[in-house]
């Protein structure tokens, strides 16, 4: 049983919820279909509406019910509890702070799409600044309010219950099982010979048409979610209107198909979200670790196994046509599980994959910490990027320019992505034992019995748990990177 102080609070939260959502439809815009003038307007409605959220959830009245709540049901009490956490954020930021954010986040962002084309760091390098200052602030703020340190406190927005002090030794014991697995895996992979590449060109309406039927084949339905275009693949808009992107190649179908099935992953766990949670905190996902854990156990764990490949391979074949021989699932795995060590995190295969990641987060924390400014961040990019993979990056666009992430104001997020990979070789492991038909409905191209798992252990937990406590209930342990490096010896050593 909850009281009315409850009932009151997750009215409240329904209505900050709806708000949200049309703030993410309006950033999935400005991504894909804005006009580029309506860049400045457009930064005003998102600094509007997170100040408007701001106002609402940090208004005397919502501080008293939540001193006055209560709640007995287990998602009620988990739901009160994420409302409590979430309160104490808002309350350490000033509103004037947050929508001076959303401001400086949206101007740099437009600027970084000008700065990566041209390989112009000094274009956006002031911008950049800026969101540096206001994210030092952010994180100042919310450490004194939490008790975390900074950087831990812009962790914590993104990945609740995970700090840098657990994921430093989790990513230094990485980069040691990578200085002797990537030139081991190099020469099994010479060793190998090379693949016989995919002759295009390939339409783009013929690869828009393939990743829309792929998408649905999976699992996403057609009447809630869309795939667009955009210079940045993700997946954005609300559970009951997902949109997608992707971004395609006439020479190489590859970066479109599984851009699509990565975002797919996104996309799936979105609808899988418990539905009589909607628009509360413990009806979301359970954090951006498990959010790409769920896009890369279908991207990764089973998409480009050989399983699925041997599906896949006829269906580009007929869809595209010429030599069969390309097609072949074992000619497919050696292109798209191909080893090389790159300077682009979205391109790189899965076993360097992490040291791009690493390389993020050592220097976002340095830039946070105040250890590293924004002016050195290139030659720190190149130097980091050479002590992990042995290779500097020509120019900025392919080194500190790459992503968005930073110019849009995203600081602690990186970690997520090789904790999410980790975390998706435990769930698969977990998945497989428990499904013993899998691997055989990969090949017919059915994910049902993959998804229906999901949807049990990990949608339909919504946030109710956190990272690690998910990850328990899903297999039986917290998260084991053991997993993951056995997963990687199996594919590529």
């Amino acid at each position: 049983m909850s009281n009315a102080a409850y009932d009151r609070l997750t009215h409240r939260l329904s209505r900050l919820g709806a708000l949200g959502e049309a703030a993410a439809v309006l950033h999935w815009d400005a991504s894909t279909m804005m006009p580029r003038g309506g860049g400045e307007a457009r930064g005003e409605q998102l600094a509007t509406l997170a100040g408007l959220s701001h106002e609402l959830f940090t208004a005397p009245a919502m501080a008293e019910d939540i001193a006055a709540a209560t709640a007995d049901e287990p998602w009620a009490q988990a739901n009160l509890e994420l409302i409590r956490r979430s309160h104490l954020r808002a309350t350490a930021l000033p509103t004037a702070l947050v929508e001076a954010t959303a401001r400086a986040n949206s101007a740099c962002e437009k600027i970084w799409r000008e700065a990566k084309a041209k390989s112009d760091f000094a274009r956006v390098r002031p911008y950049l600044a800026e969101v540096l200052r206001l994210q030092r602030e952010t994180a100042q703020a919310l450490s004194a309010a939490t008790g975390l340190s900074p950087y831990d406190s812009l962790m914590e927005g993104y990945q609740r219950g995970v700090t840098a002090a657990e994921v430093e030794p989790v990513f230094n014991a990485y980069e040691a099982f990578l200085r002797d697995a990537l030139p081991r895996a190099e020469e099994i992979q010479a060793r190998r010979g090379a693949p016989i590449p995919l002759s295009g060109p390939f339409p783009v309406e013929k690869q828009r048409e393939l990743c829309r039927a792929l998408s649905l084949r999976i699992g996403l339905e057609a009447d809630h979610s869309r795939l667009d275009e955009s210079i940045h693949p993700f997946c954005g808009g609300t559970p009951s209107d997902v949109r997608i992107t992707t971004f395609y190649s006439e020479a190489d179908p590859a970066k479109a198909l599984l851009g699509v099935l990565h975002e797919t992953g996104h996309a799936l766990y979105e609808r899988g979200l418990p539905l009589a949670q909607a628009r509360q905190p413990v009806g979301e996902a359970a954090g951006m670790a498990a959010h790409e854990s769920q896009s890369l156990i279908v991207e990764m764990q089973a998409c480009r196994s050989d399983a699925f490949l041997s599906f896949l391979g006829p269906e580009l074949h007929r869809i595209y046509g010429g030599d069969p021989a390309p097609y072949a699932a074992a000619n497919l795995a050696k292109l798209w599980r191909h080893v090389e060590r790159g300077f682009i995190r979205v391109d790189a295969d899965e076993l360097t994959y992490p040291a791009h990641v690493i390389l993020r987060f050592r220097l976002e924390r340095a830039m946070i910490e105040g250890r590293l400014e924004v002016a050195d961040l290139p030659g720190a990019w190149a130097e980091g990027l050479n002590a992990l993979l042995g290779i500097v990056p020509p120019d900025d666009a392919r080194g500190c320019l790459q992503d968005i992430h930073w110019h849009d104001g995203g600081f602690g997020y990186f970690p997520s992505y090789t904790l999410g990979a980790m975390a998706a070789a435990q769930l698969m492991k977990a998945a497989r034992a428990a499904e013993p038909g899998l691997d055989a409905a990969l090949a017919k191209g059915d994910m049902s019995p993959l998804l229906g798992w999901l949807r049990k252990h990990v949608h339909g937990q919504g946030s109710r748990l956190g990272f690690q406590d998910l990850l328990r209930a899903a297999t039986g342990k917290p998260l084991d990177p053991m997993d993951f490096q056995e997963h990687l010896a199996s594919r590529y050593l």
